[in-house]
């Protein structure tokens, strides 16, 4: 990996990347060849993988490290698809698929609907994909993980084209090695390891283009446990889109944005300049900025003779156009501490429900952190609105995940539309703590 490389004006502290949130708010699977009345067979399988990680700890080349996977690459549907998915487990532990941000979709909600798949098994179900974004497949698993596990991008467009030339993805991913060169899996106590950062799997990632072309960045914050910063510098960022769902267009306070884990941030970015010209990709972990790669602009002729003027929102995805938080029913969460929370393994559905909402109606939960440490909220099922500290407002975009300082109390709204059970999950910032869940229901 490249040597750490701190920018003056990209010195972050770990309370810094937390609060940049609050500032903001300010084998493989293969689709089948064909789809009849909107619907596509899917094939994911849960299994073994090895990946060459680049230089690290046991020579120039570095190791090629096990992972878990579903395969490489981006999945990428339309709206409006229903997906016909098998999914397979071929790993030693019980698993299950967990497709971050697609809302309503409560008979293939994992654990409260469907239990986890024992090694070997197999399991069937549908996937309507109602809105368009960015959103993430990763594995919920049970105990006993001997290697990491990569989520799989789930990309869907939407029905009407959107102006940019070109449409990437970067998964950031964040790894833990031994001297050996096999990787420590979330969960477990980091001591001794070397910390990596890839994005698509390459320690370096280098993003050619001619001059005055448009690209739509979409980054996914892959790492299990860490808040990230990413930043393109000296070059005019703007926002498209949050968690999945279009925002309100607005510029990245110096071009830097702040993920939390498993949080995807949409960006437009135009290559200007001579060819040669070259942005640096800084990453901040809260400890130190590195480079991750660059945004060159190349020798062949520029595409349009001028950028693009600023551009319009996304096409919206028909999330409520309002909330009315005085007819809201209300709840109170307590993050930071694992009192009525279970470990995936450990779930089970005849738990007590954290909540229970009636369809239709508006709920804000009040999301207080008891912990020591900034901890990470995540709503399946619904997206939600990240209100205003006097609770009489809210931010302009739609989240499905949020970090909370310790000791801070945050609140959020959402529109209970989907009937159904879904998990509500937390995870503390640190690499060992583990992932910890609940359910809720609207009925």
């Amino acid at each position: 990996m490249a040597s750490p490389v701190a920018s003056p004006e990209f010195s972050l502290t770990r309370r810094d990347l937390i609060a940049g949130l609050g500032a903001v708010a300010l084998c493989p699977a293969w689709p089948a060849t064909g789809s009849a009345q909107g619907r596509t067979a899917v094939v994911l399988q849960a299994k073994a993988d090895r990946i060459l990680l680049g230089p690290g700890a046991s020579g120039p080349s570095g190791p090629e490290t096990p992972v878990w996977s579903f395969g490489s690459g981006d999945l990428r549907f339309k709206r409006g698809e229903v997906l016909d998915v098998t999914f397979g487990n071929e790993l030693p532990v019980a698993a299950a698929l967990d497709c971050r941000g697609l809302d309503g979709i409560a008979a293939a909600e994992p654990l409260a609907s469907r239990a986890p798949l024992a090694a070997g098994a197999k399991d069937s179900f549908q996937l309507p994909l109602r809105h368009a974004g960015t959103f993430l497949c990763e594995p919920l698993l049970g105990d006993g993980g001997t290697a990491p596990t990569r989520p799989r991008p789930l990309i869907v467009t939407g029905t009407s084209p959107v102006a940019v030339d070109r449409d990437e993805v970067l998964l950031i991913e964040e790894w833990r090695l031994r001297s050996d060169g096999t990787a420590i899996p979330a969960g477990n106590d980091p001591k001794d390891s070397t910390q990596i950062h890839t994005i698509n799997g390459r320690t370096s990632y280098d993003i050619s283009a001619p001059a005055n072309t448009r690209l739509r960045l979409r980054f996914i914050n892959g790492s299990p446990r860490s808040v990230l910063a990413v930043r393109l510098e000296s070059l005019d960022v703007r926002v498209m889109a949050i968690d999945g769902q279009p925002a309100e267009p607005f510029p990245a306070r110096n071009g830097a944005l702040v993920l939390a884990p498993g949080s995807r941030t949409d960006v437009f970015v135009d290559a200007i300049g001579p060819a040669g010209t070259s942005f640096a990709i800084l990453l901040h972990d809260g400890n130190q900025a590195r480079s991750v790669g660059k945004l060159v602009v190349s020798s062949e002729p520029p595409v349009r003779t001028a950028p693009f003027p600023p551009a319009p929102p996304l096409p919206g995805n028909d999330m409520p156009a309002a909330l009315d938080l005085k007819s809201a029913a209300r709840f109170d969460l307590a993050l930071g501490t694992s009192t009525d929370w279970f470990r995936p393994a450990e779930f089970k559905p005849s738990a007590a429900s954290a909540f229970q909402a009636k369809p239709g109606r508006p709920v804000v939960l009040t999301l207080t952190n008891r912990g020591t440490i900034a901890s990470v909220f995540h709503l399946h099922g619904h997206h939600f609105r990240l209100l205003d500290r006097l609770d009489d407002g809210w931010k302009p975009f739609w989240l499905d995940t949020l970090a909370v300082e310790p000791g801070q109390t945050q609140r959020i709204a959402f529109l209970a539309e989907y009937p159904g059970r879904y998990l509500i999950e937390q995870v503390a910032t640190d690499w060992a703590a583990p992932r910890l869940v609940r359910w809720y229901s609207v009925q």
